[in-house]
Protein backbone atom coordinates (compact mmCIF):
# COMPACT_ATOMS: atom_id res chain seq x y z
CA UNK A 1 0.00 0.00 0.00
CA UNK A 2 1.60 3.26 -1.11
CA UNK A 3 1.50 6.61 0.65
CA UNK A 4 -0.87 7.90 -2.02
CA UNK A 5 -3.24 4.95 -1.74
CA UNK A 6 -6.52 5.36 0.12
CA UNK A 7 -7.58 1.76 -0.35
CA UNK A 8 -6.91 -0.71 2.45
CA UNK A 9 -5.24 -3.22 0.12
CA UNK A 10 -4.88 -6.89 1.00
CA UNK A 11 -6.08 -7.38 4.56
CA UNK A 12 -5.95 -10.59 6.58
CA UNK A 13 -8.70 -10.61 9.23
CA UNK A 14 -8.81 -13.17 12.03
CA UNK A 15 -12.25 -13.88 13.44
CA UNK A 16 -13.53 -12.53 10.15
CA UNK A 17 -16.61 -14.73 9.96
CA UNK A 18 -18.58 -12.88 12.64
CA UNK A 19 -18.72 -9.88 14.94
CA UNK A 20 -16.06 -7.20 14.59
CA UNK A 21 -14.06 -9.31 12.16
CA UNK A 22 -17.00 -9.61 9.77
CA UNK A 23 -17.61 -5.87 10.05
CA UNK A 24 -13.96 -5.24 9.13
CA UNK A 25 -14.24 -7.58 6.13
CA UNK A 26 -17.36 -5.74 4.95
CA UNK A 27 -15.71 -2.34 5.41
CA UNK A 28 -12.57 -3.41 3.54
CA UNK A 29 -14.65 -4.72 0.65
CA UNK A 30 -16.67 -1.51 0.43
CA UNK A 31 -13.46 0.52 0.46
CA UNK A 32 -12.12 -1.39 -2.53
CA UNK A 33 -9.72 -3.62 -0.61
CA UNK A 34 -9.26 -7.38 -0.67
CA UNK A 35 -9.93 -9.10 2.65
CA UNK A 36 -9.15 -12.71 3.49
CA UNK A 37 -10.56 -14.47 6.54
CA UNK A 38 -9.07 -16.78 9.16
CA UNK A 39 -11.71 -18.27 11.45
CA UNK A 40 -12.54 -21.55 13.17
CA UNK A 41 -15.97 -21.58 11.45
CA UNK A 42 -16.07 -20.27 7.87
CA UNK A 43 -19.34 -21.92 6.85
CA UNK A 44 -21.07 -18.55 6.45
CA UNK A 45 -18.22 -16.81 4.60
CA UNK A 46 -19.05 -16.62 0.91
CA UNK A 47 -17.89 -13.27 -0.48
CA UNK A 48 -14.16 -13.61 0.25
CA UNK A 49 -11.42 -16.22 0.47
CA UNK A 50 -11.42 -17.90 3.88
CA UNK A 51 -9.29 -20.42 5.76
CA UNK A 52 -10.63 -22.57 8.59
CA UNK A 53 -8.16 -22.39 11.46
CA UNK A 54 -8.09 -22.13 15.23
CA UNK A 55 -5.72 -19.23 15.87
CA UNK A 56 -4.49 -20.87 19.07
CA UNK A 57 -2.89 -23.56 16.85
CA UNK A 58 0.39 -21.91 15.88
CA UNK A 59 1.36 -24.38 13.17
CA UNK A 60 -2.07 -24.15 11.54
CA UNK A 61 -1.84 -20.37 11.67
CA UNK A 62 1.56 -20.38 9.99
CA UNK A 63 0.26 -22.49 7.13
CA UNK A 64 -2.97 -20.50 6.72
CA UNK A 65 -1.15 -17.16 6.67
CA UNK A 66 1.32 -18.50 4.12
CA UNK A 67 -1.49 -19.73 1.87
CA UNK A 68 -3.40 -16.46 2.22
CA UNK A 69 -0.34 -14.37 1.40
CA UNK A 70 0.48 -16.52 -1.62
CA UNK A 71 -3.11 -16.33 -2.85
CA UNK A 72 -3.11 -12.53 -2.60
CA UNK A 73 0.53 -12.17 -3.73
CA UNK A 74 1.36 -10.46 -0.45
CA UNK A 75 -0.30 -8.72 2.49
CA UNK A 76 -0.76 -5.05 3.28
CA UNK A 77 -2.38 -5.42 6.69
CA UNK A 78 -3.44 -7.82 9.41
CA UNK A 79 -6.34 -7.24 11.79
CA UNK A 80 -6.46 -9.65 14.74
CA UNK A 81 -10.15 -9.61 15.67
CA UNK A 82 -10.49 -13.23 16.83
CA UNK A 83 -11.36 -13.45 20.51
CA UNK A 84 -13.15 -15.52 23.16
CA UNK A 85 -13.98 -15.19 26.85
CA UNK A 86 -14.66 -17.44 29.82
CA UNK A 87 -16.14 -15.56 32.77
CA UNK A 88 -16.07 -16.52 36.43
CA UNK A 89 -13.96 -16.53 39.53
CA UNK A 90 -10.50 -17.99 39.01
CA UNK A 91 -11.25 -21.08 41.07
CA UNK A 92 -14.49 -21.68 39.15
CA UNK A 93 -13.13 -21.49 35.60
CA UNK A 94 -11.54 -24.75 34.42
CA UNK A 95 -7.82 -24.34 33.82
CA UNK A 96 -8.23 -25.59 30.25
CA UNK A 97 -10.87 -22.92 29.55
CA UNK A 98 -8.80 -20.17 31.18
CA UNK A 99 -5.73 -21.12 29.16
CA UNK A 100 -7.77 -21.32 25.95
CA UNK A 101 -8.64 -17.63 26.32
CA UNK A 102 -4.93 -16.83 26.52
CA UNK A 103 -4.29 -19.18 23.59
CA UNK A 104 -6.79 -17.47 21.31
CA UNK A 105 -6.65 -13.84 22.40
CA UNK A 106 -2.96 -13.38 23.15
CA UNK A 107 -0.98 -16.24 21.64
CA UNK A 108 -3.25 -16.29 18.58
CA UNK A 109 -2.55 -12.60 18.03
CA UNK A 110 1.19 -13.19 18.36
CA UNK A 111 1.18 -16.21 16.04
CA UNK A 112 -0.73 -14.42 13.29
CA UNK A 113 1.43 -11.31 13.45
CA UNK A 114 4.64 -13.36 13.56
CA UNK A 115 3.60 -15.39 10.53
CA UNK A 116 2.53 -12.29 8.60
CA UNK A 117 5.57 -10.20 9.53
CA UNK A 118 7.74 -10.98 6.46
CA UNK A 119 4.88 -10.03 4.13
CA UNK A 120 4.08 -6.86 6.06
CA UNK A 121 7.73 -5.81 6.08
CA UNK A 122 7.96 -6.36 2.33
CA UNK A 123 5.14 -3.86 1.77
CA UNK A 124 5.63 -1.57 4.79
CA UNK A 125 2.24 -2.85 5.88
CA UNK A 126 0.29 -2.57 9.13
CA UNK A 127 -0.72 -4.79 12.01
CA UNK A 128 -3.87 -3.78 13.86
CA UNK A 129 -4.20 -5.73 17.09
CA UNK A 130 -7.55 -5.76 18.86
CA UNK A 131 -7.33 -5.33 22.61
CA UNK A 132 -10.22 -4.16 24.82
CA UNK A 133 -11.15 -1.59 27.43
CA UNK A 134 -10.50 -4.57 29.74
CA UNK A 135 -6.90 -4.36 28.62
CA UNK A 136 -6.74 -1.04 30.46
CA UNK A 137 -9.08 -1.65 33.39
CA UNK A 138 -9.46 -4.93 35.25
CA UNK A 139 -12.81 -6.26 36.45
CA UNK A 140 -13.59 -9.17 38.80
CA UNK A 141 -14.48 -12.57 37.37
CA UNK A 142 -12.74 -11.69 34.11
CA UNK A 143 -9.17 -12.70 34.94
CA UNK A 144 -8.56 -14.72 31.77
CA UNK A 145 -9.90 -12.05 29.44
CA UNK A 146 -8.13 -9.23 31.26
CA UNK A 147 -4.85 -11.14 31.30
CA UNK A 148 -5.11 -11.82 27.58
CA UNK A 149 -5.99 -8.25 26.62
CA UNK A 150 -3.45 -6.64 28.94
CA UNK A 151 -1.02 -8.98 27.19
CA UNK A 152 -2.13 -7.78 23.76
CA UNK A 153 -1.52 -4.21 24.90
CA UNK A 154 2.03 -4.99 26.03
CA UNK A 155 2.83 -7.11 23.00
CA UNK A 156 1.61 -4.42 20.62
CA UNK A 157 3.59 -1.65 22.29
CA UNK A 158 6.76 -3.74 22.24
CA UNK A 159 6.16 -4.73 18.61
CA UNK A 160 5.71 -1.09 17.60
CA UNK A 161 8.99 -0.19 19.28
CA UNK A 162 10.73 -3.15 17.64
CA UNK A 163 9.47 -2.58 14.10
CA UNK A 164 9.41 1.21 13.86
CA UNK A 165 10.12 2.28 10.30
CA UNK A 166 9.40 -1.22 8.99
CA UNK A 167 5.68 -1.73 9.61
CA UNK A 168 2.90 0.17 11.31
CA UNK A 169 1.42 -1.18 14.54
CA UNK A 170 -1.86 0.04 16.01
CA UNK A 171 -3.67 -1.24 19.08
CA UNK A 172 -7.44 -0.89 18.68
CA UNK A 173 -9.15 -0.72 22.09
CA UNK A 174 -12.90 -1.22 21.67
CA UNK A 175 -15.52 -1.20 24.37
CA UNK A 176 -18.47 -3.59 24.31
CA UNK A 177 -20.07 -4.17 20.92
CA UNK A 178 -23.38 -5.56 19.67
CA UNK A 179 -22.13 -8.96 18.51
CA UNK A 180 -22.67 -12.62 19.37
CA UNK A 181 -19.62 -12.46 21.63
CA UNK A 182 -21.82 -12.51 24.72
CA UNK A 183 -24.25 -15.22 23.56
CA UNK A 184 -22.60 -18.23 25.20
CA UNK A 185 -22.07 -16.54 28.57
CA UNK A 186 -24.09 -17.37 31.68
CA UNK A 187 -26.91 -14.86 32.08
CA UNK A 188 -25.21 -12.92 34.89
CA UNK A 189 -22.28 -12.09 32.63
CA UNK A 190 -24.33 -10.79 29.70
CA UNK A 191 -24.80 -7.04 29.18
CA UNK A 192 -28.08 -5.96 30.72
CA UNK A 193 -28.47 -2.95 28.43
CA UNK A 194 -27.71 -3.47 24.74
CA UNK A 195 -28.21 0.24 24.10
CA UNK A 196 -24.81 0.86 25.70
CA UNK A 197 -23.02 -1.40 23.23
CA UNK A 198 -21.30 0.02 20.16
CA UNK A 199 -22.03 -1.04 16.60
CA UNK A 200 -19.03 -3.09 15.35
CA UNK A 201 -19.36 -1.24 12.04
CA UNK A 202 -18.22 1.91 13.87
CA UNK A 203 -15.11 0.14 15.09
CA UNK A 204 -14.48 -1.25 11.61
CA UNK A 205 -14.57 2.29 10.21
CA UNK A 206 -12.02 3.34 12.82
CA UNK A 207 -9.78 0.48 11.68
CA UNK A 208 -10.15 1.63 8.06
CA UNK A 209 -9.07 5.09 9.19
CA UNK A 210 -5.93 3.55 10.70
CA UNK A 211 -5.23 1.66 7.48
CA UNK A 212 -5.65 4.84 5.43
CA UNK A 213 -2.81 6.73 7.11
CA UNK A 214 0.09 7.72 4.85
CA UNK A 215 3.40 5.96 5.27
CA UNK A 216 5.37 7.54 8.08
CA UNK A 217 2.27 8.49 10.08
CA UNK A 218 1.17 6.08 12.79
CA UNK A 219 -1.85 5.87 15.07
CA UNK A 220 -0.37 3.81 17.88
CA UNK A 221 -3.54 3.38 19.95
CA UNK A 222 -7.21 4.15 19.46
CA UNK A 223 -9.88 3.66 22.10
CA UNK A 224 -13.39 3.57 20.68
CA UNK A 225 -16.60 2.89 22.56
CA UNK A 226 -20.24 3.83 23.00
CA UNK A 227 -20.72 7.19 24.69
CA UNK A 228 -22.20 5.40 27.74
CA UNK A 229 -19.53 2.69 27.90
CA UNK A 230 -19.42 1.19 31.39
CA UNK A 231 -15.98 -0.45 31.34
CA UNK A 232 -14.06 2.76 30.76
CA UNK A 233 -12.37 4.72 32.26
Amino acid sequence: MTAESTRPGRVLVTGGASGLGAAVVDAVLKAGGTPVVLDRDISNVTAVKAYEVDVSDRRAVEEAVRQAAETLDGLDAVVTAAGIDRCGKLEDVAAEDWEKVIGVNLLGTVSVVRAALPYLKANHGRAVTVASTLGKRALPEASAYCASKFGVMGFSQALAAETGGEIGVTTMIPGGMKTKFFDDRPEQYKPQDDSRLNDPANVAQAILFVLSQPQGCEIREMLICHEDEGSWP
